[in-house]
């Protein structure tokens, strides 16, 4: 099984924006750098399955154009009441209570890492060891690489949440078993 997993194109908002679950839009230049970038590699013809938060279903569409599979289980973690306010705006002590229980805090009163990543791996267990194109988010990418690795569900929540945001805008990332 092979898993090619993109990072949706750089969505229109405001720098310092919590926009988790929020479908944001993508200006059409940003959405033609990443097809152009990414159909310059020469992606394999795999099943295609998408978040369907525009920023990621655009992507999809105009790289399989009718052949995407939409499903909620990829889309990024929702942040309730944090949704598109600057993170500035956040009270610290909010922040503060998330960074102190990464699993099971609920940031803006929504899901929590655990949620989002119990949806995620019913997504990859789903997959059933079948290699696929999966356009979605950075928090995603992160849960699906973690949970390739084996590790029992807990541990691999807390080593995606704790892990640094270095995945690109449009970048692919490889898992191979």
């Amino acid at each position: 099984m092979t898993l090619y997993l993109v990072r949706h194109p750089q969505p229109d908002v405001a720098p310092g924006l919590c926009y988790g679950a929020s479908d944001v839009p993508v200006q059409e230049a940003e959405l033609a750098r990443a097809h152009a970038a990414l159909a310059a590699r020469g992606l394999p013809d795999l099943p295609v399955h998408a978040s369907p938060l525009q920023r990621c279903a655009l992507l999809a569409e105009r790289l399989a154009p009718g052949r995407v599979t939409f499903d909620a289980r990829l889309a990024e973690m929702d942040f309730g009441a944090w949704e598109l306010r600057p993170w500035s705006d956040i009270p610290r002590a909010d922040v503060d209570a998330w960074t102190a229980d990464l699993l099971h805090y609920r940031p803006g009163g929504a899901e929590n890492v655990l949620d989002v990543a119990r949806r995620v791996r019913a997504f990859a267990d789903d997959l059933r060891a079948s290699s696929a194109l999966v356009i979605c988010h950075a928090g995603t990418i992160r849960l699906l690489t973690a949970l390739h690795g084996g590790q029992p569900l807990e541990q691999a929540a807390l080593r995606a949440a704790q892990t640094p945001h270095r995945i690109g805008y449009g970048e692919l990332v490889v898992l191979k078993d």
